[in-house]
């Protein structure tokens, strides 16, 4: 069975290495979001006339389930905590981009849905950012009872982000912390 050195005890190289892989994914795996929310064919959830809300409902639906999938992987990890850095900075841009194109798509659907311009996806995604950081410039806001609802979601899950969701990665690191302090005082 392979038991892995805690990480505090690795080589000054090794923890460098380490760190510099994680760093890795997560630039490759959060950039590839970004570049997928860019060129996704949105223009076709409206020409399926699938409804905003249903769609939202299904994507947050598979984030729970990736978000559920990146605990089990966090408990399992040869390096919890590392694991766990990977996993906020792949689960908080997908969160962001699910609600940046559910605005988008209403955006693209009546432009009435926002006080400003017509949106791009930038726009959306900067109006769903600071939604998220409570910054809220007020430059972009939302205009109709629809719109309304997703942000006040958007608002209500940020919190249930903030506060929960981080406390159980928090909480899977710890449980794999434990694992592997418990197979590293096994007898061999």
């Amino acid at each position: 069975m392979h038991i892995p050195k805690p990480l505090r005890s690795l080589a000054p190289a090794q923890r460098r290495r380490l760190t510099l892989l994680a760093f890795v994914r997560i630039l490759a795996t959060s950039v590839g979001l970004v570049v997928l929310y860019y060129l996704a064919p949105l223009d076709l959830l409206e020409e399926l006339s699938v409804p905003v809300p249903a769609s939202l409902s299904v994507a947050l639906l598979v984030l729970a389930g990736a978000v559920a999938w990146q605990i089990r992987s966090i408990t399992r990890a040869d390096y919890p905590a590392v694991r766990a850095v990977e996993a906020l900075s792949v689960t908080t841009p997908l969160f962001l981009l699910l609600f940046s194109t559910a605005y988008f798509i209403i955006a693209q659907d009546n432009s009435a849905h926002f006080s400003s311009h017509p949106l791009t996806r930038t726009d959306t995604l900067y109006f769903t950012v600071s939604t998220f950081t409570t910054v809220g410039f007020g430059d972009i806001t939302a205009t109709s009872e629809a719109s309304h609802l997703i942000v006040t979601v958007q608002m209500l899950l940020d919190l249930l982000v903030l506060g929960l969701g981080f406390r159980l990665f928090f909480g899977a690191v710890r449980t794999g912390e434990r694992r592997l302090d418990t197979s590293t005082d096994a007898p061999s």
